[in-house]
This record gives C-alpha cells, sequence and structure tokens, in this order.
C-alpha cells in the first residue's frame, strides 16, 4: 500500500515522553484517518502539546512506535517535518514585518515554487490581500489566527497540526476559523487540533481526551458520552444555588454544574441518582433527564480517572 493509500495519516501505539524523570506522556495510542478533524482535549499541563511535537518530529519519543503520513515517527522526523503544518498557541511571527513580508519569509523557508504567487493565493484565500502591508504586530487576535493558518498551508501540507488555535478570539472569527478547517478536511487535508472549547470539539469528527498523560476516552461525541457511563438531570426553578450545595452533599450524585438558568445533576448509578434527587422533585423545581453533554462526560472521566 502506497503512503496515499493508506487509510489512516496518524497511526501510533505506545507513545511515551519523560521530562526529569516526570512522565508528561504515558502510553498513548492514536488514529486519526485521512481527511478527518480530529479534536485532542485535556486540562492545562495534560501533554497535549507534547504529544503533537512528537507527531511532526520535533521531539524524539521515549517508547512507541507508528507512522505519520506513512513514515516512521522514530525513523522519518525529516520527512514528516516537510509535510505538516503546525500552528503554536502562540504567535511566532516578525512583528515588525507585514503579512506579506512573514509569508514569504515562510515561503523561503520550505522552498515554495513560485513563491510570490503561492503568498498571493494564501493571502487571496484567507480574505488577507488588502491587509498585505499590515504590520503583523498591529494585528488583532483573530487577523493574526489568519495569518497563522496561512503560513501553515503555503507549502501544501497532508496535515496540519494546531495547538488552541482559538483561544482569546471572538465568537465571529472561531467559527469563521472552523469554516476553514472544514472546508480544508473536505479537500483532503487531515487536521488534529487541540482545545478547551466544548462546542468546538463537537464540530470534530472524532476526539481523544488525556488527563495528565494518559488516555480516557477515544471516539465520536457519542461514543465518549457512552464511555463515561453517566447519567444526567436537569433541574430548574429558584434558588439553585442552596440546591447544588445541598444535592452535592448526597450520596448519588457525583457533579452538580450550573448551565444558565439550570442545574446539571449526573451520577454513574442510575437508580441511585434518581434516589438521591427524589426528595427534591417537587414545586417549585422542574426537573427533567436529559442525554448528558460532552462537558458531564469529560468531568465523569477525570474523575474516575483519580485525576481530580
Amino acid at each position: 500500500m502506497s503512503e496515499e493509500d493508506a487509510p489512516f495519516a496518524i497511526d501510533v501505539a505506545g507513545i511515551t515522553k519523560s521530562f526529569d524523570g516526570r512522565v508528561v506522556v504515558d502510553d498513548i495510542p492514536m488514529r486519526v484517518r485521512r481527511g478527518e478533524i480530529f479534536g485532542f482535549l485535556g486540562p492545562n499541563g495534560s501533554g497535549k502539546t507534547t504529544f503533537l511535537r512528537m507527531l511532526c518530529g520535533l521531539l524524539r519519543p521515549d517508547g512507541g512506535q507508528g507512522r505519520c503520513l506513512g513514515f516512521d515517527i522514530l525513523g522519518q522526523p525529516d520527512d514528516i517535518k516537510r509535510r505538516v503544518g503546525y500552528m503554536t498557541q502562540r504567535f511566532s511571527f516578525y512583528e515588525d514585518l507585514s503579512i506579506e513580508e512573514n509569508l514569504d519569509f515562510i515561503a523561503r523557508v520550505y522552498g515554495v515554487p513560485d513563491r510570490r504567487g503561492a503568498v498571493a493565493a494564501g493571502l487571496a484565500r484567507l480574505g488577507m490581500s488588502s491587509r498585505r502591508r499590515q504590520l503583523a504586530g498591529t494585528l488583532s487576535g483573530g487577523w493574526k489566527q489568519r495569518l497563522a493558518l496561512a503560513a501553515c498551508l503555503l507549502h501544501a501540507p497532508e496535515l496540519l497540526l494546531l495547538d488552541e488555535p482559538t483561544a482569546g478570539v471572538d465568537p465571529k472569527a472561531r467559527r469563521e476559523f472552523w469554516d476553514e478547517i472544514h472546508g480544508l478536511a473536505a479537500g483532503g487535508l487531515t487536521v488534529l487540533i487541540t482545545t478547551h472549547y466544548m462546542d468546538e470539539a463537537e464540530r470534530c469528527h472524532r476526539l481523544a481526551y488525556i488527563a495528565y498523560g494518559k488516555l480516557l476516552a477515544q471516539g465520536s461525541v457519542d461514543e465518549i458520552v457512552r464511555q463515561a457511563g453517566i447519567f444526567t438531570w436537569q433541574v430548574q426553578g429558584p434558588r439553585l444555588a442552596e440546591l447544588a450545595t445541598l444535592l452535592r452533599k448526597t450520596p448519588g450524585v457525583e457533579q452538580v454544574a450550573a448551565f444558565g438558568d439550570a442545574l446539571h445533576v449526573s451520577g454513574s448509578d442510575r437508580g441511585a441518582l434518581a434516589a438521591a434527587i427524589a426528595p427534591h422533585r417537587r414545586d417549585p423545581h422542574r426537573w427533567t433527564e436529559i442525554e448528558p453533554g460532552l462537558e458531564d462526560a469529560f468531568i465523569r472521566l477525570m474523575r474516575s480517572s483519580g485525576t481530580q
């Protein structure tokens, strides 16, 4: 099977990395299909960025094996680097250069053929042509994001690694960014993206959730919610803060979270949860059993793993 015909852009197992004796990525497997948007979630310090850097050849794993874009992650890191676009958490361009000058520099680094044409196409694709002479240091968060994405795409990568790309970006820019990502994936580009936003996670085809180096769940949104094994009731009415305090002390209730004008009350034992809330199921409160959401599932997974 050729590299182009391989069903997985990323196919790794047992990936492990330690720093100063502390394990930050612990035996992580991952398979990402070509043309898939794969979300990578976890709290700060969970090992997401370290894992990305090992995938694209910037860090060598201490253990594990596998392939990225058909190349061995241990023996062929340079081949992987040339085919990956990596967008880091921090804005890493020259602030005293214009948008166009930054892109031209990146095109030179990658040896992009027809450099001027590639830069012009990148500017046009992300709506930056009219701003091409604006200094990068004067851009808003959303425009800096566009510049970073344009730079990632200049050398026509097969895989995009995006590390919390929408942090600090307004909702309109976030939506436009995700529209662009889905358009790229529809064209065959594979995307692995880290995020803290649950609404963004739901835009991904599949997800993996890690906490402090360990994989807790992997699959579609529905599969991850099922893996969490949690049941949830929604309650609305007055004095919800007082009710939440009572419920958190009640056996059978494992988590209580405010969602707008309602509480989500969850537990892993459906019967025990029903018994716990029974004394409170009276006017003026309105109770409804609902499908748990991703946030409910992730909190449950963290607690069951002993990481919270």
